[in-house]
């Protein structure tokens, strides 16, 4: 996999993620970004889902979680820069509470934040 081909495929999907965000349903544009988006996604999947999950697998079972592994573009964020609320719910024995995982760019990787607002790098492309 290259880090750098996988970075600038997910900037772009976060980028149009955050587009489609901006329009409301009634936008001549909607359908056609909407569509824009899943076209991204399926192609981001295709090309980078069978090496980020195998890191996802490693990741959960790291954080001892029987939380299910989900597709990769489950953990995009909505924007480039970063929110709270960002990635997937996970249970974790390693950190208390109920904990979020992300897949961040610049670099590629994948981010924990707990409940208390730490954040911990967990794997990088």
């Amino acid at each position: 996999m290259n880090a750098t081909d996988l970075n600038k495929a997910l900037v772009a999907l976060i980028e149009k993620k955050a587009e489609l965000q901006t329009l409301t349903y009634d936008d001549a544009r909607y359908d056609d970004v909407e569509e824009a988006l899943h076209d991204l996604e399926d192609d981001f999947n295709d090309d980078y889902g069978a090496d980020l999950e195998a890191a996802l697998e490693t990741v959960h079972a790291d954080l001892k979680s029987d939380t299910d592994v989900l597709l990769p573009t489950a953990y995009l964020p909505a924007t480039l820069t970063p929110q709270k609320e960002d990635g997937v719910w996970i249970d974790s024995e390693k950190y208390p509470g109920r904990v979020r995982l992300v897949l961040r760019p610049n670099p590629a990787r994948f981010v924990l934040t707990t409940s208390k607002g730490q954040e911990h790098e967990l794997w990088k492309a």
